[in-house]
Parts: structure tokens; C-alpha cells; sequence
């Protein structure tokens, strides 16, 4: 295991002899066979994922430097792609596990030949206080680890030194799915405890710049904005010994570099680009581009309803046939997407999630139901969005906001900086927002679970909104056994939400990713990250 100390980070990382970049010209050497290089915008601003300010790209690091329970197996889609399988749970750091007949109680039995990335062995203990430090840390990896009805510490137990339970009031769905996610991963307990402290009794200041995984790669250096390398971890016992021996993961702010670097085949993968490039490229040919729809996703806009003027349903609906939907999709997202409007409207919301909802652009319906709502002349509020997310959250603001001033409604568009994004979600404080949300678990009830619950009025439900009997319906559902009663949970929830339209669909994304055509194993993910267990070059 590497330690990277705090001196380390602000001095710098380790460079790889095949990564040559220089300033902003980013000029890279060919790379080995068993060497990967990724370019993305973004990267990691933790190595741990459990710390409440970590960012989605420690999601990616978690992947490959921590082992959790169990993992998804795979399939092919019709595209060809191969993705995880949802209805596939296999073996991990567990190599079996019993479930008992009430769905109450979890048993999972350990392999006895893993250790951590230190030699450390690895046991049930270690297994214990990770899934204790998940429920316990407050934040995205409780509510997380709520999602599987994993809430307190004494549900967790160690029957022997590889043999660990877990046990459930009820029996939850999710609750299995739910530890494939990146949250309960295994943490080297005897390491992280040296580093505890009273007022840091996880250790989450030194984990978060500090390896303390078991798992199939190793982090090798971590420069925070510039890139973090991996390294094959020799003695990973949960699976086939990765091909790659070495990740370089290199984090280049402009999309037009990492297209070019990909092109001229300086690196072998690119993440992040705009949706134009991807459709370039893709027509182009010379690189191969993968697109694979999102599962459980939805970009939309939301619309505060305990802010004037967004309290009124008939401005809500208004918004609504406002929308440039189709422009949106030509113009902002080239067509990398799905999308969620123009549904018809004599039939039925399904039972399922994402819905297309039965709304289309209209500019007269709108400035009627404006004038309904009594605002013949329109108003003025101010439309916010991610500016990390600019190259489609801008295109659309800026359609929106055109289609808007033709009803009399003035817009100001507020570019929130990427590192106040969560902060300003969490605020409840703005009135209207262009945003996405995509679910590591695909049912339905899941993202209700994330976006309308209002018991837990987690960061994503901007649009500020609760209602007692969608709460209901969301609980029923996330332990309903029988399927007719759970399918017409699910109906009501949809006819909730699309009648009450707090959030408008717009489309469910595409997650793109352009590699060179030597590149193979590549797998999609729920998290939308790549897995590099898998991954080598022909």
C-alpha cells in the first residue's frame, strides 16, 4: 500500500514515464499494452467515498482500490455493449452468503486468502466497523446505505473472524443490490483506526488522502486536479487479476485537448467530452464510441415549490409547455439521449421510472395557463444550473430562457460554480434548476426514494417538494412483496408527481465514452464510471 501524505499532495505525485504532459499542451507518449491512459474533465476530490464532501469521481477511485461484499455479473445489450446485470449477484470479497427464508437476516462467509493492500488480513472485523462507519458518517453514504434499510450499527455482527451478519426489521429489496453499490466497501480497520481521532473517530481525514483499500489496484500517486495513477494490486484474491498492470487518469480542462489526444492516439480513452464530439466521432469512425442510456436517469428541471412563483401548479404546468424540447435535444444534447416529453396523453403513466410525461411545446397553452395563474404579463426568477456541467446545462438554459421571454417570463441565468453545486442543492434556495439525477439501483421507488421522499428531503428533491401520500406510497413500495399491489404503487407515485409537476422530464443521457479500437473489456456501470478490472489492450 502507498500512503500519500498531505506534504505529498501539495508537493505532487509520482509521475509515470509514459505520461508526458507538459502545461496545457498535454503531449503524451504512446502507452505500453498493459498500460491505460484516460483523460476526463473531472477527477476525484477524495480517495475516500464515505466523506460527506466527496465528489462523484470518488466513486471511480473507490471502484478499483476498495472490495465490497459482492458485485453484478454481466450481459450483453442489444447494442452489443456488455453491461452489468442487475438480477446477476455474485461472489466478491464473500464467497458465499445464506439469505434466510424472511429475507431478515444475511449471512456472508469471507474468503480467507484476502488482505488488504498493507498484507493485512482480511476478516469479518474489518467488514463490521466499514459498514458501521457507512451508516454512522451523517451525509450521502447514510442516506445511501438507508436506501438497503442499513441504519444503525447493530444490525451489523461478526459470528467469526470470516463470517458476517446482517439483519433487517423487514425484508427490503434493495437491501442486497444495495451493497454492490460503491458505499459499503471494506476498509482496512486496522489501519484507519491509527489514524482516529476523538474528534475523527472514522478516520475519514486520513482515508480521504490516504489508500486503505483490498482491492484490484492500488493508488500509486494523487496529485488533486491533475491526475491519480494506479497500480495492479499483485495479491487480489475477489476476482481475475486485472491484464492492466498500470491506470494513468489525467484531468485536462479543455474537451477539444482530450479530443485531439484521443485522435492522434496519445491516450486510449476520453471521458467527459461534450455530446457533439461524441456524435463527431462516433460518425467519423476512426475511434470506437460507446453510448449506452442511462438506467434509472433523468435530466429535468426543477421548480422550487415553496417559492413564489413556482408554489402555483398552473405556473408549473406553464413551464412545462414551455420548453424547447426539441431544440434541447438537436441542439444541446445531439441527440445523446432519450427523450422524456411528448408522451401521449390519453394513455396512462406506466409503472415504471423514467416516465415520458405527456408534455410538448406549446407557447399557448403556456401564456394562457400564465394568465390563469394570474400572470398575464409573466414575471421574472432566475434559472440555475452547474457550471462544471456548462457545455449542455448552458445550450439549454440559453433555449429556455429564449422560449420563456416570448411568454413575458425574464430569466436570469446563475452559473453555480461546480465545488457550491451540492451546497446550493442542499440549500433549497433557488427557484429553478436544470439538473440530472441517476440511480445506482434501478427500481422505480429507488430515485422516488432520492428525489420526493420527503422524510429524508435528500440534496437532490431541489424542486423543495413533499407530500404526505407519495411518502406513503414510496414506503409501501420499498418492501411490497406482491406485485399488483407494488405495480399500483408505482402508478399512483407517477400520477402524483406528473399532476403535482414539481419536476419537468426532459430526457434520460446517454453515458459516452470514446476509446481507441485496441481497447477491450469494457463494461457499463450503473455508476457511470469505468471498471479497469476488466479492461486491456489488444
Amino acid at each position: 500500500m502507498t500512503s500519500i501524505s498531505r506534504r505529498g499532495l501539495l508537493a505532487g505525485s509520482i509521475l509515470s514515464p509514459v505520461l508526458l504532459a507538459v502545461g496545457s499542451s498535454a503531449a503524451f507518449a504512446k502507452t505500453p499494452p498493459d498500460v491505460m491512459v484516460v483523460v476526463g474533465e473531472q477527477g476525484t476530490n477524495s480517495l475516500d467515498t464515505m466523506v460527506p464532501v466527496a465528489n462523484d469521481y470518488s466513486r471511480m477511485v473507490n471502484w478499483q482500490v476498495y472490495d465490497r461484499l459482492v458485485t453484478h455479473g454481466e450481459k450483453t445489450l442489444p447494442n452489443g455493449t456488455v453491461s452489468y446485470d442487475v438480477t446477476k449477484v455474485e461472489p466478491e470479497l464473500a464467497e458465499s452468503w445464506e439469505i434466510s427464508a424472511d429475507g431478515k437476516t444475511f449471512i456472508f462467509h469471507l474468503r480467507k486468502d484476502a488482505v488488504f493492500h498493507d498484507g493485512t488480513p482480511v476478516t469479518a472485523d474489518d467488514v463490521k466497523w466499514s459498514f458501521d462507519r457507512a451508516v454512522s458518517v451523517g451525509g450521502f453514504a447514510a442516506v445511501q446505505m438507508g436506501a438497503g434499510a442499513m441504519t444503525k450499527p447493530e444490525q451489523f455482527s461478526v459470528v467469526d473472524p470470516h463470517t458476517f451478519k446482517i439483519t433487517f426489521d423487514k425484508a427490503n429489496k434493495l437491501s442486497l443490490p444495495d451493497l454492490v453499490v460503491p458505499i459499503p466497501c471494506v476498509v482496512n480497520s486496522t489501519l484507519a483506526k491509527k489514524h482516529a481521532t476523538a474528534s475523527d473517530p472514522w478516520a475519514l481525514d486520513w482515508v480521504q488522502h490516504n489508500d486503505a483499500g483490498g482491492g484490484a489496484f492500488k493508488v500509486a500517486s494523487w496529485k488533486p486536479g491533475t491526475e491519480i495513477v494506479f497500480t495492479r494490486f499483485e495479491d487480489w484474491k475477489s476476482g481475475p487479476l486485472p491484464k492492466l498492470k498500470r491506470v494513468i487518469y489525467r484531468e485536462i480542462a479543455s474537451p477539444g485537448t482530450r479530443r485531439a489526444l484521443l485522435e492522434k492516439g496519445d491516450v486510449d480513452i476520453s471521458v467527459g467530452l461534450p455530446p457533439k464530439d461524441y456524435a463527431e466521432l462516433a460518425k467519423a469512425g476512426k475511434v470506437e464510441v460507446i453510448g449506452t442510456p442511462i438506467q434509472n436517469d433523468l435530466l429535468y428541471i426543477d421548480m422550487n415549490v415553496k417559492m413564489k412563483p413556482f408554489d402555483n401548479p398552473l405556473v408549473r404546468q406553464a413551464m412545462a409547455w414551455a420548453v424547447p424540447y426539441q431544440s434541447i435535444m438537436d441542439a444541446a444534447l445531439y441527440d445523446r439521449g432519450v427523450p422524456m416529453f411528448g408522451g401521449d396523453p390519453t394513455k396512462p403513466y406506466p409503472a415504471e421510472w423514467p416516465i415520458v410525461s405527456h408534455y410538448k411545446t406549446d407557447l399557448d397553452k403556456a401564456k394562457k395557463l400564465l394568465a390563469q395563474a394570474g400572470f398575464p404579463n409573466g414575471f421574472s426568477t432566475t434559472l440555475s444550473y452547474d457550471l462544471s456541467q456548462a457545455t449542455t446545462r448552458e445550450p439549454i438554459a440559453l433555449l429556455f430562457q429564449e422560449n420563456l421571454a416570448k411568454i413575458g417570463v425574464k430569466v436570469t441565468l446563475d452559473k453555480v460554480p461546480g465545488a457550491n453545486w451540492f451546497a446550493q442543492m442542499a440549500s433549497k434556495s433557488m427557484p429553478f434548476v436544470i439538473t440530472e439525477f441517476y440511480g445506482w439501483l434501478v427500481p422505480p421507488e429507488y430515485f422516488y426514494y432520492w428525489n420526493f421522499y420527503g422524510k429524508n428531503n435528500a440534496v437532490f428533491n431541489t424542486a423543495n417538494y413533499g407530500n404526505p401520500k407519495l411518502d406513503a406510497l414510496i414506503e409501501d413500495a420499498r418492501f411490497q412483496n406482491d406485485p399488483t399491489i407494488y405495480e399500483a404503487d408505482l402508478v399512483k407515485m407517477n400520477d402524483i408527481v406528473m399532476s403535482d409537476l414539481p419536476r419537468i422530464p426532459l430526457a434520460r443521457l446517454f453515458f459516452d465514452v470514446a476509446m481507441q479500437k485496441n481497447v477491450k473489456g469494457y463494461e457499463y456501470w450503473f455508476h457511470t464510471h469505468l471498471d479497469y478490472r476488466k479492461m486491456y489492450k489488444s
